[in-house]
């Protein structure tokens, strides 16, 4: 079960972005950079998440030598940093956090990234993981199996801005979920 008092103690027991990218060896920080230098949110995209007047905390479980985290993470950091005050992220490695791992299994596996998105108070909101739909449209259209790609295996651009997009639209639905819950509307007296 994924309860408030649960996800508070993971969510702090959990690192900054750049704690995680740590535990990485040089050539996986360097496949993070280099999306992260990529990715470029939008004047539209950035005003949107300033209007964010209700706070999320987001707890990123993954793994820095896995491909589809090299290649989505630096997207979700993105989007957080265009709002910091309403935006709390925190990156939980999978293998050290085998209890939390095992609590958002996906398809019967520990699969990674798997962000859990949560109110101020940490209850539970949303999972999204492991890969999003463009991510999915984009893995398919190159093979059809369970392999995962590499840290630092291209990326085009065009699937790159359509994964950054499905990670944005999953913020803006929990944000407007959350300001529009009638507990928080009613603590907040709004």
């Amino acid at each position: 079960m994924l309860d408030p008092e649960f996800l508070q103690a993971r969510f702090q027991a959990a690192e900054s972005y750049e704690d995680h990218l740590a535990r990485g060896t040089e050539a996986q920080r360097q496949a993070w950079d280099a999306i992260y230098q990529r990715a470029r949110l939008s004047d539209a995209q950035r005003e949107l998440l300033a209007g964010f007047v209700r706070e999320l905390a987001v707890l990123v479980v993954s793994g820095v030598w896995c491909g589809d985290c090299a290649q989505q993470c630096p997207l979700i950091q993105r989007i957080a940093e265009a709002n910091p005050d309403k935006i709390r992220l925190r990156f939980a490695d999978r293998d050290a956090h085998a209890e939390l791992a095992e609590r958002v299994k996906i398809n019967g596996g520990r699969r990674v990234p798997v962000a859990i998105f949560m109110s101020e108070d940490f209850h539970f909101c949303s999972l999204l993981g492991d890969r999003t739909l463009s991510r999915y449209r984009a893995v398919a259209g190159r093979q059809l199996g369970p392999a995962c790609p590499l840290p630092g295996a291209p990326v085009p651009d065009d699937e790159l801005a359509a994964t950054l997009a499905d990670w944005l639209g999953e913020f803006e639905r929990v944000h407007l979920m959350l300001r529009l819950s009638p507990r928080l509307r009613e603590k907040h007296g709004d």
